[in-house]
């Protein structure tokens, strides 16, 4: 275990993930004395997942979140710059764009208004970003044309990182400036005596403010505190092939599937959704269904040796959008966590804000209201699902 600190820490974290770990960099950076706590191993949770897909939402129908997320998209690849330059580690980082196939004329009428739409959200004269429809067949040696009768899209602001490495670089960072236990579990917090308690035997370790960002088994941590379970889990597998020569293609995003090739040459596919699970282990079934569905519109996949494939728990919010803030009716308890598959894109960003917050400084970005502790407890609480039955 890392030596503990006989001087009280400004900030503890409990869980290892990215927003966990992300968390951690930005409030060493501002000089805070923080430690991070993790059940189990950095990446046990849907961070340590294979997928690293960076993309944005569509130009359309625009709000605080999307614009939220898109700031974050775009002032990731220095983020990640720096953090590469401090630890001496890659990240896996490339602004590889996205492919996005157009099966029916509604679809192409409609993207065609996103094209237009994203001049104006996405400035691409100050940015570079574009979001372009491209006449089917225009990447026939990536995308099979068959799956794309009437055209593409093709943007440039969609983005890769290796989820492993990019938590690799956050938990060095963190291991050399601040302290990061494995094997601590939180099970409480007394604010009177500034005591984050452990499982087992550990000693409790003294912290001024705790931030609960366990991924999906933090909410079973905000319901003790709270009373109110406001997420729930949703389990993802997903499965890495050779790659080898397709290191520089596009993502591309089909039938509610990703196709992101990494620089080691490999190409992740991914992923499911289900809501019932009974455990984490990857199912056979499922990885068969990843392969074939992959390689109906990506032929160049065929044949590709399977490296390995990989399952997890993704925290999603009732209410969908992550939950970012304190507590109510805590002083020095905050939350972040339910990022569920937009997490690695906005992790530094809400870092930021949360960090800000708890040293009263002003963010550079303002995190959306639906972000916010309101949104998620008491009456807000309901599942957007099942609003309106």
């Amino acid at each position: 275990m890392a030596s503990i600190s006989a001087e009280p820490y400004d900030l503890a974290i409990a869980g290892a993930g990215v927003f966990g770990l992300s968390i951690a960099r930005r409030a060493i950076k501002q000089g805070l004395r923080v430690v991070v706590l993790e059940a189990r191993y950095v990446g046990a949770g849907s961070s340590g997942g294979l997928l690293g897909a960076l993309m944005p939402h569509m130009p359309a129908r625009w709000n605080p979140k999307k614009e939220f997320q898109f700031q974050a998209l775009f002032s990731l690849e220095e983020s990640i710059r720096q953090l590469e330059h401090d630890t001496g580690l890659s990240c896996g980082y490339r602004r590889c764009g996205r492919i996005l196939p157009l099966t029916t004329k509604d679809k192409l009428e409609h993207h065609q208004e996103r094209a237009e739409e994203s001049k104006l959200r996405w400035l691409p004269e100050e940015t570079g970003f574009s979001y372009v429809v491209e006449a089917a067949g225009s990447r026939a040696d990536w995308l099979d044309p068959a799956a794309a009768p009437f055209g593409l899209v093709y943007e440039t602001l969609a983005a890769r990182a290796s989820p492993r490495s990019y938590l690799a670089a956050l938990a060095a960072f963190v291991r050399t400036q601040g302290t990061l236990i494995e094997g601590a579990a939180v099970t409480d917090f007394d604010e009177t005596s500034v005591s984050v308690r452990l499982a087992g035997e550990h000693t409790p370790i003294t912290a001024s403010r705790l931030v609960l960002s366990g991924g999906f088994s933090a909410f079973d941590l905000i319901e003790h505190f709270t009373g109110e379970m406001i997420g729930r889990g949703e389990k993802g597998q997903a499965l890495i092939l050779d790659g080898k020569g397709l290191e520089d293609r596009p993502a591309i995003y089909c039938d509610g599937l990703y196709v992101v090739p990494h620089a080691n040459g490999s190409v992740a596919v991914g992923s499911t959704a289900d809501r019932e699970f009974s455990d984490t282990t990857p199912s056979p079934a499922r990885t068969q269904e990843l392969l074939q569905r992959a390689t109906a519109f990506c032929p160049q996949l065929k044949g590709r040796e399977l490296i390995a494939d990989w399952a997890g728990i993704r925290p999603r919010c009732n209410k969908r959008d992550p939950l970012i803030g304190k507590l109510p009716g805590f002083d020095a308890v905050y939350a972040a966590t339910g990022g569920f598959k937009i997490s690695f894109g906005i992790a530094h960003q809400i870092a930021d804000c949360l960090v800000a917050e708890i040293t009263g400084e002003k963010p550079d970005f303002d995190l959306p209201d639906t972000f916010r502790p309101d949104h998620h407890f008491g009456i807000n609480r309901l599942d957007a699902d099942n609003l309106g039955k």
